[in-house]
């Protein structure tokens, strides 16, 4: 089975690429590697999360928006790489959690897009990962993703 037709099987969609906010492009190809830049949880140019972990957002927002900006960035990494299927694996999955000091999960947080990744690639979607927290993201987001794909 191919990713897309996984994709496709799982009821998923890639959105568009989301528009940056600042001055970047939404992701670079060296060879047959695509770095996304960093992807908040948008759709159609709206911020569709907003808050801090451990302050006025669940743990279970949260994973559901780490699962959205994950599908952010592997939309700007299939559009640099001309589709899905020109991917051969996940490489590196970072997230950043926003945060208080006392709050201890981001990793479960992060599982929002590692998890995504592993359903969608099954072994090629297994990756090294990060999962940071932070005083605080763009526009007041509680999560924002990068990913790096090796491509076919």
């Amino acid at each position: 089975m191919t990713f897309s037709q996984k994709l496709k099987e799982l009821g998923l969609t890639l959105p568009e690429v989301a528009k940056p906010v600042a001055a970047y492009i939404p992701a670079v190809r060296t060879d047959s590697i695509v770095y996304s830049s960093g992807q908040l949880p948008m759709a159609a140019g709206t911020l569709k999360y907003k808050g801090r972990l451990g302050d006025n957002i669940s743990l279970e927002e949260a994973y559901e928006a780490a699962r959205m900006c994950a599908m952010n960035a592997l939309a700007a990494v299939c559009a640099e790489a001309g589709g899905i299927d020109a991917i051969e694996r996940i490489v590196r999955v970072t997230g950043y959690v926003n945060s208080t000091p006392e709050f201890t999960e981001q990793p479960k947080v992060v599982n929002g897009a590692s998890e995504l990744m592993l359903a969608i690639f099954g072994d090629a979607g297994r990756h090294a990962r990060s999962a940071v927290g932070v005083s605080s993201l763009p526009l007041g987001a509680p999560v924002e993703v990068e990913l790096i794909v090796k491509l076919k």
